[in-house]
């Protein structure tokens, strides 16, 4: 059984312009979601276009979770930009799977490999 715990902390890395990495640590449910994404959509409207989110430390993902993650995607695409997901946790890669949003936004194996694809500018 999963021990959920309805917190979350969110902390972001900018290792190249316009990408930043947002690191989540706890739960995307429904009493999270909502921090969760006016956190991200706040580094979005900062200007960075290129968003990743590393799940390497999320234990728990409920449907609010997946619709902020998706929510996320449409104001990361308003904004010209993109979302991809890193690192993301066996439980949760199933229910991505299961919803087809998997198909919708890459998922890298580590939030190093997101800082390793080349960007717009160094292409």
């Amino acid at each position: 059984m999963t021990d959920v715990t309805h917190t979350l902390h969110l902390t972001v890395h900018c290792p190249h312009p316009g990408l930043a990495i947002a690191t989540i640590i706890g739960d995307m449910d429904v009493r999270t979601a909502p921090t969760l994404r006016s956190g991200v959509l706040e580094i979005i409207e900062q200007g960075h276009s290129r968003l990743a989110l590393d799940l390497a430390q999320v234990g728990f993902c409920d449907s609010a979770g997946l619709s902020a993650i998706i929510g996320i995607w449409h104001a990361a695409q308003a904004a010209g930009g993109s979302l991809s997901l890193a690192a993301v946790p066996d439980r949760l890669m199933r229910m991505l799977r299961m919803t087809g949003v998997d198909s919708l936004l890459p998922v890298h194996a580590t939030a190093a490999d997101v800082t390793d694809q080349p960007t717009s500018a160094n292409r």
